[in-house]
């Protein structure tokens, strides 16, 4: 004896598959947007400053981050670990620290930039006490 399958029921398991895989596309995309954390919005919180707005000094060195060097001092480009916590949370490695050279200062003095793998730059000029966004006009 055949079976009989009414063209209904056929319609309605071949939607099933499409309109699960729609769910989880779904999901996905809202699970992205929530739990994303771009440069634009990284440390939102913090103050920005324009690049314009900070010492020459910043400029310079941000000129030899993007040129990988050379750098003054041993520990321009380690590792910044946030045990402050001022910064947005990230994973350890993420952010590296740079030295802003004090004028007349006879060390390293006690500006930094902290950049992030995400492009998100920081600036202190209080050895992390406090930070700001390094934002561009």
């Amino acid at each position: 004896m055949p079976i009989v399958t009414s063209v209904a029921g056929r319609r309605a398991w071949q939607r099933g598959p499409l309109v699960g895989l729609v769910a989880l596309l779904a999901v996905v995309l809202l699970a992205f947007c929530v739990g994303r954390d771009t440069p634009g919005d990284a440390g939102s919180e913090l103050p920005g400053a324009s690049i314009t707005e900070l010492p020459a000094e910043v400029r310079s060195t941000l000129d030899l981050i993007d040129r990988a060097g050379p750098f003054r001092y041993e520990r321009d480009g380690a590792t910044f670990g946030n045990r402050e916590g001022l910064l947005p949370e990230q994973p350890s490695g993420y952010y590296r620290e740079y030295t802003v050279p004090t004028p007349e200062a006879d060390d390293r003095g006690s500006r930094r930039l902290v950049t992030g793998q995400g492009g998100e730059v920081y600036y202190t000029a209080d050895h992390y006490d406090s930070f700001v966004r390094v934002t561009y006009p």
